[in-house]
């Protein structure tokens, strides 16, 4: 499945990929499920994500691994992370990053995931649970890096 989301905001690119740290993927957080941040490198080609998600015996790691990361010749800033080890039901996690110089100023944020689960026929149901995990950081990129016009 593809998810593919936009956010528009106030600074560019580069201000942008400066604030993509550690705080801010504490803050990106959503509510549930329950969140622990047992590793995070940065956001550049080696570095690595550990987390913990779930609680109890419910427990279960996502690891990932950044991919690539650079300068597009259009000045779009970008990484990729790519699921190592996954909780179930995913199978398969590639996230893109990309941070695009927006016409008439300021950034997109774009989230462009491809995710499989281990059951294909579990792929459309997880949909609207991914959108919405991804969803709720708009605001937090609008409040962070300032809304944009859009």
């Amino acid at each position: 499945m593809h998810l593919y989301l936009r956010t528009h905001v106030a600074q560019p690119p580069y201000q942008v990929w400066q604030g993509f740290t550690r705080e801010l993927f504490l803050a990106l957080a959503p509510p549930f499920p329950p969140f622990h941040l047992l590793r995070f490198d940065g956001c550049q080609r080696g570095d690595r994500v550990e987390i913990e998600l779930g609680a109890g015996p419910l427990r279960s790691r996502w690891t990932s691994l950044i991919t690539e990361h650079g300068i597009l010749p259009d000045g779009t800033y970008y990484f990729v992370d790519e699921g190592q080890e996954l909780p179930p039901p995913l199978g398969y996690w590639r996230h893109r990053h990309l941070l695009q110089p927006a016409p008439g100023g300021g950034t997109y944020i774009v989230e462009d995931i491809e995710y499989r689960s281990l059951f294909r026929w579990l792929e459309a149901a997880l949909y609207p649970v991914i959108w919405a995990q991804f969803a709720w950081r708009r605001p937090i990129y609008r409040r962070l890096f300032g809304a944009g016009a859009r």
